[in-house]
């Protein structure tokens, strides 16, 4: 195809591609319906499930198909209404207490929106100067909410699950480690770690890694003595200890590691100390938080989530490592075609601190939030989620449930003994305990008003309470007690 022929089908190509440029009333007519979903699905927040467990499961949106034809925006809309918001968890609830819950505040997805229209590019300086800036206030503003130097550097990622992957991969680094040294090297956790440590050691092609289980205290937390001996251990027979990963705000219980005594034991033994604070790093912006959270601006790199604790939509990981310069080490890179972008500014491009070279305008979901309301109210949401965990825990066990060590942060793990095993001569049948639990857990799920979710705790079934999204208040907690006891009731004593 050449000349004239190859001008007229350009021509036809563009008029065919030309509904993905939609002018201002096309705009407007896309847009209002969306608006105004949004807008009924907010306003009807309150009455809607926490948890619906609808027959189908959303197998419906299976019949919708994907082809050259057009859809009219309505019927589009109604199909993720039914078969996509409708069934399963709704995250966006009060009523929403399992897991590690997000909200979704409303500014962040308006911060989200400007950041997708404008498509602003935020991965190097060269291209977006402005938006590289905003990306390195956010982390900086980070960076002094956990308490670390002005040496440090960090990167805005998905999630906490590859954030604490890039923290092993600039630990790894940091100790010069190659292939021949993977299968003795140490790794020290406990139980309590999230499972995205050890599987990011598989994607780190760390696998042959040994990884060390530390003993627990009463409390589920890291015991630094157990730690230290066994790292004595570990070098009198020949391995190397490499790094130490403590927690934070563990998922199951929410128990928070000694920091400053781990600290001392890394420092000593000059291993990388590692924070995983996904879920309870931003506590540090309160002042139990705060000293609860003592030791934790001493580690060598840390992972918070600010969509946990920030209540951001998903999608908001930021890593900190102390000495900016192991993380740059490790993703560094060299490019002929980046040539242009080569050596403008000293300013941290997220591209030089991450996996990641084309990314999205992360910054803006949490700058502006930041900006319109202020640190005050997120302080304000997290003391009351910790006041109404404490509030919750003492008020369940007047219940008859058995609780868990006291909350920490806003985490609660309790479970119900039938009261024929209350009696100080009858033995406990375990099994039949879990079977109670385990329906009661899914009583609660079939009501619907409330989702909580279960673990196991020395191999005891557990429900757990998280009050994290920021539409969670007294009112929410009050019903969720209200709930447990009609269930129990329902079930027998």
């Amino acid at each position: 195809m050449t000349g004239a022929d190859l001008l007229v089908r350009i021509g036809q190509l563009e008029t065919q591609a030309r509904p993905l440029e939609p002018n201002s009333s096309e705009r407007l007519a896309l847009r209002e319906p969306v608006i105004d979903y949004a807008e009924r699905f907010l306003e009807a927040l309150k009455d809607l499930p926490a948890y619906h467990d609808t027959d189908d499961l959303g197998a419906g949106i299976w019949a919708s198909t994907i082809g050259e034809s057009p859809g009219e925006i309505g019927a589009v809309l109604d199909l993720l209404r039914e078969h996509v918001d409708g069934p399963g968890l709704n995250p966006a609830s009060a009523g929403h207490l399992a897991y590690i819950p997000g909200g979704g505040i409303y500014t962040s997805a308006l911060g989200d929106y400007l950041a997708d229209v404008t498509n602003r590019y935020a991965g190097v300086f060269f291209g977006g100067p402005g938006a590289v800036r905003l990306e390195n206030l956010v982390i900086n503003w980070v960076r002094q909410v956990v308490g670390y130097p002005e040496s440090a550097l960090g990167n805005h990622t998905s999630c906490g699950s590859v954030a604490n992957m890039i923290a092993l991969a600039t630990a790894r680094d940091a100790a010069g480690l190659t292939g021949k040294d993977y299968n003795r090297v140490v790794l020290y956790l406990t139980s309590q770690a999230h499972h995205c440590i050890t599987k990011s050691l598989r994607f780190l092609g760390l696998g042959e890694c040994v990884v060390r289980q530390v003993a627990l205290d009463d409390r589920y937390r890291m015991r630094p003595d157990d730690l230290a001996d066994q790292i004595q251990k570990d070098r009198t027979s020949g391995l190397r200890p490499w790094v130490v990963v403590a927690s934070a705000g563990s998922t199951d219980v929410g128990a928070i590691d000694p920091l400053d005594a781990i600290a001392d034991v890394t420092t000593q033994e000059g291993i990388w100390f590692h924070v995983d604070g996904a879920y309870g790093g931003f506590f540090a912006l309160t002042t139990d938080g705060a000293s609860l959270l003592k030791g934790m601006e001493r580690s060598d790199s840390l992972v918070v989530d600010p969509h946990k604790t920030l209540f951001l939509p998903y999608g908001s990981g930021v890593l900190l490592v102390r000495d900016g310069a192991h993380l740059a080490a490790t993703h560094r890179y060299q490019a002929n075609y980046m040539q242009d972008a080569a050596h403008v500014s000293d300013e941290p491009s997220p591209a030089d601190l991450s996996p990641e070279l084309t990314r999205p305008f992360r910054a803006l979901r949490l700058w502006l939030p930041l900006m319109v309301h202020g640190v005050g109210p997120f302080r304000a949401a997290l003391e009351e989620k910790m006041l109404l965990t404490k509030y919750f825990h003492e008020e369940v066990a007047k219940l008859g449930f058995w609780v868990g060590p006291p909350p920490e942060l806003s985490v609660s793990v309790f479970r119900y003994i039938p009261e024929r095993y209350r009696a100080s001569d009858v033995e406990i049948d375990w099994d039949d305990v879990n079977a109670y639990n385990a329906r009661l857990v899914r009583e609660i799920r079939r009501d619907g008003r409330v989702f909580l979710s279960s673990t196991t705790l020395e191999g005891r079934f557990t429900i757990r309470l998280a009050a994290v999204v920021h539409r969670t208040h007294l009112d929410t907690i009050r019903t969720t007690l209200a709930i447990l006891e009609e269930i129990i009731e329902r079930l027998g004593r």
